[in-house]
């Protein structure tokens, strides 16, 4: 006989998640719906930092380069060289995964502070030849023109593409951090020194969680391009990667869907607030202050942890109960008796 699937709340919850996001163009306008296509694009990018922050335990700042390295090589493929979109988009993925070898590759035997300064660096080493290399790049001008083709034309129609591919980009990096691969980084990120004791490669499985993750910040770029149609040096400044590191840490570091919320919550800050005052950055600064003050494992790790604390008083009530309410079998013998 066949076994019955289970349905646990993780499956629910996505379901719930994917609905909503399939709704929403229907609820909201044409703006708002390619700001919810931003959101999606930043999303990605944040899930592939958190691959490395919170779950190899290496804070990385370059993947904001390798980001934008994905997009410059879509755009100019496309644009300036003439080539066709596919051709493009295989060269702008291959360009993100070389430039996270090399950045992997002289990452690796670095923790802590100096391996966030390391990548903080290669990732400058990208800007100033974005900003530098103004036969290929366009220097400050960057490089425009349009490569998505036209049934993307459409708000609407952009919004599904990207949902769909960020929705199997998610997939993949989620069963990627909870294969036993994704389990030794894990054993990496609690202890470094007892996982080289029990024989692991700890540089081989950070670098490759470091490709990995180039991998995925390379798709996030390859979409952006399909998005902005708009490509320059503050694309792979040191900005874009302390926005993803920001929206991965607001939502809750080690748990891929706090992307998603922490994209949500800081690109819907940034344009309200930027409606009413010129100094919203400040107005974030605050908010991630307060955020790392009161909820310093992110907010959906601040909510799964009220929601245990409220689970384990209601547990701990049922039992109480259940102690000191009489027993129906020892009042039918005493009767007896």
């Amino acid at each position: 006989m066949n076994k019955p699937l289970k349905v646990s709340k993780h499956h629910i919850w996505t379901a719930i998640v994917l609905a909503a996001l399939a709704l929403l163009p229907f609820a909201i306008s044409g703006y708002q719906t390619s700001l919810a296509t931003q959101m999606l694009i930043f999303a990605a990018l944040a899930m592939s930092i958190d691959i490395l922050a919170g779950y190899a335990g290496r804070t990385p700042l370059g993947h904001g380069a390798i980001f934008g390295v994905a997009t410059y090589v879509l755009l100019y493929y496309v644009t300036t060289a003439g080539g066709s979109l596919w051709g493009g988009i295989a060269l702008g993925i291959l360009a993100a995964v070389g430039t996270a070898v090399v950045f992997g590759a002289l990452a690796i035997r670095t923790s802590g502070v100096y391996f966030l300064l390391l990548t903080l660096a290669l990732g400058m080493i990208v800007w100033g030849v974005s900003l530098r290399w103004t036969s290929v790049t366009g220097g400050e001008n960057g490089i425009r023109g349009t490569v998505k083709p036209e049934w993307l034309a459409s708000h609407v129609n952009l919004y599904y593409f990207t949902l769909a591919i960020t929705s199997l980009m998610a997939l993949a990096m989620w069963r990627f951090v909870n294969s036993p691969f994704g389990l030794t980084l894990k054993g990496i990120r609690e202890s470094e020194t007892r996982m080289k004791a029990l024989g692991y490669n700890v540089p081989l499985h950070v670098f490759i969680g470091f490709v990995v993750s180039g991998f995925f910040a390379g798709m996030a770029g390859i979409l952006y391009a399909f998005y902005n149609s708009f490509v320059s040096p503050s694309t792979v400044e040191l900005r874009q990667s302390v926005a993803g590191l920001l929206m991965a840490i607001v939502g809750g570091i080690g748990t891929l869907f706090g992307s998603l919320i922490g994209s949500i919550v800081i690109i819907t800050l940034e344009n309200l607030v930027s409606l009413y005052t010129e100094r919203w950055s400040m107005v974030l600064g605050l908010m991630f202050i307060f955020t790392m003050i009161f909820a310093p494992e992110g907010l959906v790790g601040k909510a799964r942890q009220l929601m245990a604390r409220r689970q384990a008083r209601l547990s701990a009530a049922a039992t109480q109960g259940a102690a000191t309410s009489p027993s129906t079998d020892g009042g039918e013998k005493g009767g007896g008796h």
